[in-house]
């Protein structure tokens, strides 16, 4: 009697290990999956001085200190239900916006290169923190929804602009007539992407339910003409144009002039 109740107790130890087994391996498999799904996401908003999402991911060691560093506790770890790698430093401007400190404290702490000091340094400074520019940084870029933003149905708004740190630079307002009225004006706000530094600090001010002014990384937000046109008004493009012309010739290629900036051609003389 005994015996059959060790054997019966082995037969369910036993058991319970590959069941166990079992579950581990499933439970691999859905953790995978979900860092892979994670790891593709194009949506995160870095700190400030991030490099580039791959080189940012493959850098950072997942230790909090720019979290711990943030006196507005804007940064946050990605959690499992945030799609976003885990342990990685992110924020959410709605929530909590960079507030664009002058010594960028999140930075210098950063015991890898994940956080490049060296992006917030103007060209003519020597590389300390005491030189960073915070108004350097490039986080992203605001973005806004024209059909949402009351300021374009002719209510009168400007939460977003007030909020600005680079008021009149990064965001401006256009003053427009309204027709509809005849008596009031648009305060349309208007968004320089090559100065706005993706802070966050409209999209936590707008007035909407859902703000309409938002801000998205810069490599989902803008989009890229390519080579193939060149900006005659602008020397600098105008000058790219014949650097590019002097390699094609050196490399016994013949240069072929775009149509769509040589318009002069199709003129009939």
């Amino acid at each position: 009697m005994q015996r059959k109740e060790n054997t019966t107790s082995r037969r369910e130890a036993i058991l319970k290990i590959f069941q166990g087994a079992g579950l581990l391996s499933l439970g691999g498999l859905v953790w995978g999956a979900f860092l892979n799904k994670a790891s593709v996401s194009k949506l995160s908003l870095r700190p400030p001085a991030a490099v580039e999402e791959e080189d940012f991911l493959a850098a950072c060691i997942k230790c909090g200190a720019c979290v711990q560093a943030c006196p507005y506790d804007t940064l946050m770890l990605a959690q499992p239900q945030d799609n976003i790698p885990i342990g990685t430093p992110f924020f959410i401007p709605r929530i909590t916006p960079c507030y664009m400190c002058v010594d960028v404290p999140c930075v210098p702490v950063c015991p890898t290169t994940a956080l490049d000091i060296n992006k917030l340094i103007p060209s003519d400074k020597v590389s300390t923190p005491e030189n960073m520019d915070v108004n350097m940084s490039d986080m992203g870029v605001a973005v806004i929804d024209e059909k949402s933003c009351i300021a374009f149905w002719g209510i009168q708004c400007d939460a977003c602009y007030r909020a600005c740190p680079l008021i009149n630079q990064a965001l401006v307002l256009n003053f427009e007539r309204n027709e509809r009225t005849g008596k009031h004006a648009f305060l349309k706000p208007v968004v320089n992407p090559e100065i706005c530094t993706g802070c966050g600090m409209c999209e936590h001010a707008c007035v909407t339910e859902k703000a309409a002014i938002f801000v998205l990384p810069r490599k989902v937000a803008e989009g890229k003409a390519g080579n193939f046109y060149i900006k005659g008004w602008e020397a600098k493009d105008e000058n790219r144009l014949n650097e590019e012309s002097k390699e094609s010739d050196i490399k016994g290629k013949t240069t072929k002039k775009s149509y769509l900036n040589d318009w002069e051609e199709l003129i009939d003389e």
